[in-house]
């Protein structure tokens, strides 16, 4: 049997990655770590935090400027995209964007740092991600949890889950486990959900998720892959209200289209909101942040975020 490895492209993310007809998927493109700073621009403070300390599991924390000592912010718990394979929270990407949008939405964020396939197979991202959130909703009951800055200043009337592509997939996902833990009278409170450029299925087999799966088991129809699939699923979500994001030259854009027809006619009674920018591409928002269609699209998720949920 020939073993020499398959030359044959399935997926081109170059220069990220590729993914080849056998399974292997290379990656081309490493990632500075970027490290928490005072930042000068915007003046949030970011630290990064273990959690818990044998699964690797890490976050990086933002903390704005605030007026005083116990100011209660809204809390935004992001995942980061890459295709389930690449990029990081600690990135050159990632930093100075979760930067901006703790300053300007004036919120504490939360970005998990989670374990990239194929050396961390499917479901490590989303495991690591719940683990996180759980760290987070830990400080709820009795502001005595391990970090100050959520004690001291999170709202947990007003949490937020986003992400972009594979990390709004993530998010997506976390946001339907929390749905089975958090009731309509428990004083923490998902007001929100932004999925940017999602990385969701469309009922046939994905070239990238397929290949980072533990096995065949993981069917096309995964509620994870495609939640579409799933309107029961879809009708239970616990938060009021849904902003998706699409971009008119996204190679999934159509994903996104399918998910948010989906959720609305799904039985959820909850406000979808959507918004899509004009002659960009998937998540072009990352690389050229103070673009005028950036500084858009920044202004449709602050406005989201600090809407008066009443």
């Amino acid at each position: 049997m020939d073993s020499t490895p398959s030359t044959e492209v399935l997926h081109d993310s170059y220069p990220y990655f590729r993914v080849y007809k056998d399974g292997r998927i290379e990656k081309f493109a490493e990632f500075p770590y970027s490290p928490p700073s005072e930042d000068p621009q915007t003046g949030v403070k970011s630290k990064d935090i273990l959690i818990p300390p044998e699964n690797n599991v890490s976050v990086r924390l933002y903390l704005p400027r605030t007026t005083t000592p116990d100011e209660k912010l809204p809390i935004i718990i992001y995942i980061h995209g890459g295709g389930f394979v690449i990029e990081s929270a600690f990135s050159p990407l990632y930093h100075p964007y979760l930067n901006s949008l703790a300053a300007e939405a004036k919120a504490i964020a939360v970005s998990i740092e989670y374990r990239l396939a194929p050396e961390h197979p499917i479901p490590a991202c989303y495991d690591d991600s719940w683990i996180a959130f759980e760290w987070v909703l830990a400080h709820a009951s009795s502001a005595q949890g391990p970090e100050a800055w959520i004690n001291n200043h999170a709202d947990f009337a007003r949490i937020f889950l986003a992400g972009d592509s594979a990390g709004a997939n993530i998010a997506h996902d976390v946001m339907v486990r929390a749905s089975e833990k958090i009731g309509p009278g428990d004083e923490v409170k998902i007001a929100g959900m932004i999925l940017v450029h999602p990385f969701f299925g469309d009922g046939k087999p994905d070239k990238i998720f397929s290949r980072i799966a533990p096995d065949s088991s993981i069917s096309c129809d995964d509620p994870r892959l495609h939640p579409m699939a799933h309107p029961d699923l879809l009708s239970r979500l616990v938060c009021k209200r849904v902003l998706v994001l699409t971009a008119e030259k996204d190679f999934i854009r159509e994903r996104s289209l399918l998910y948010y027809c989906a959720l609305k006619k799904s039985r959820w009674d909850g406000e979808l909101e959507m918004m899509e920018t004009e002659e960009e591409g998937h998540c072009f928002h990352l690389p050229n942040p103070t673009s005028e269609r950036a500084r858009v699209l920044m202004k449709r998720i602050v406005t989201f975020i600090n809407q008066d949920p009443s």
